[in-house]
């Protein structure tokens, strides 16, 4: 019997995928993870949730304990968070999480307790194949499309995938809910948590201030038919023409015109709407760029303005992750292949371009707040082969430099 060791959240999926795998005859531990506690508030979502996970174990007859993993937490996620968002970037703490804590730290812990395996509730298939003689991982978009997490575990690891077990990949999450209901479990009608992983739902800037003092700065409207989105140019090279079309603007406040204040640029991110607080125009007004230097909001009015358009990114060759190694590209190869900048994102047909210094993805289509700081993944198919973090790309001499 082999021995597997379940990510109990207290929620249903990780529930029902416990109880699966005790049907198949694995030898069940449930772990909760205590990762976080609430600082300045009543609530004490991680108590309830780690009874809950408790009183499932009971119901299931299976070995519990709770994991304290509150100073990994923090060294991996939360600071790493906070200092993305000084720096200007737009982070995504739920994808650290699995890298370093779920499929890192928990992975490390469930394997000294003996486990063959860690499961999650993760809505996503894993398959196993063979080429060159060399057994290779696949992770393969879940059945339900519309719970498809494939994106969260874009930085996953051969190793990790081999490690780990996903039963609810191949159900929906309705068909998830009924078998909860027909076991009676006891959480089988639980809200799904959201926010950010094992913290919750957040008022980004109030979280933001706990260390990100607020500092009042200019907000800039900057006008679509402006001379900075007029530019023409003639290319040399493909690398070139890349280049300019995954640059960042350098928008200077003589572009626009100054509209309004805000409380801090590290708190706004490209293509959001919310938060800005001024009214009276045509359209809605979103943030086009931040200059946390210069504690400065760039807006454009509308959902067509340019500012927000790009055809182009660039990741940087240290941030560049391939899942399937055995698809690596080199300088001067490309890919055709389809890709998501955000979660739940259609996927995007595109092109991997491979250079010295890293990696482009070119779209077929313009793509709206492509965001330094937050990950692009391709597919190849169903398969989740790779991903990278968006890099801030100003000056081509950068291209050049040896």
């Amino acid at each position: 019997m082999q021995k597997v060791v379940v990510g109990l959240s207290g929620g249903v999926d990780s529930s029902v995928a416990a109880l699966i795998l005790k049907k198949r005859g694995y030898e069940v531990i449930g772990l909760f993870m205590h990762n976080w506690e609430e600082e300045d508030s009543n609530k004490c979502t991680w108590k309830e949730d780690s009874i809950d996970a408790m009183l499932i174990s009971k119901q299931l007859n299976i070995p519990f304990q709770v994991v304290e993993m509150k100073n990994e937490y923090k060294k991996h996620v939360i600071n790493y968070m906070f200092n993305e968002y000084k720096s200007g970037k737009t982070p995504n703490p739920d994808i650290l999480c699995n890298r370093e804590i779920k499929f890192n730290i928990f992975l490390k812990k469930a394997l000294d307790l003996g486990a063959d395996f860690i499961a999650t509730g993760h809505y996503v298939n894993k398959e196993k194949i063979v080429k060159n003689r060399k057994t290779i991982y696949r992770l393969l978009i879940g059945k339900d499309l519309n719970k498809d997490q494939s994106y969260f575990l874009c930085q996953l690891t051969q190793y990790q995938l081999k490690k780990s077990l996903f039963p609810l990949g191949l159900l929906t999450k309705n068909k998830v809910r009924k078998i909860a209901e027909i076991h009676k479990l006891c959480n089988a009608h639980k809200k799904e948590s959201q926010g950010l992983c094992f913290v919750g739902k957040i008022n980004l800037p109030n979280f933001l201030k706990k260390r990100i003092p607020t500092k009042k700065g200019e907000i800039v409207s900057i006008d679509s038919n402006a001379s900075i989105f007029q530019e023409k140019k003639f290319f040399f090279s493909k690398e070139e023409e890349l280049f300019f079309l995954s640059r960042k603007k350098k928008y200077k406040k003589s572009d626009g015109k100054i509209i309004g204040s805000h409380k801090g640029a590290y708190y706004f991110t490209k293509g959001q709407r919310k938060g800005i607080a001024l009214g009276g125009y045509k359209e809605a007004l979103f943030v086009i760029d931040t200059d946390v230097k210069e504690n400065v909001i760039y807006t454009g009015m509308g959902k067509k303005h340019p500012g927000l358009y790009r055809k182009s990114l660039f990741i940087q060759e240290k941030n560049i992750h391939w899942i399937r190694e055995d698809l690596t590209l080199f300088e001067g190869e490309k890919m055709d292949v389809f890709c998501r900048i955000r979660y739940r994102q259609p996927l995007q047909k595109s092109k991997l371009y491979k250079i010295k210094k890293g990696m482009f993805i070119e779209f077929d289509r313009m793509q709206c707040a492509i965001t330094e700081g937050q990950f692009a993944v391709w597919y190849l198919g169903k398969e989740l082969i790779g991903s990278g973090i968006i890099s801030i790309v100003l000056h081509f001499i950068f291209f050049l430099k040896n």
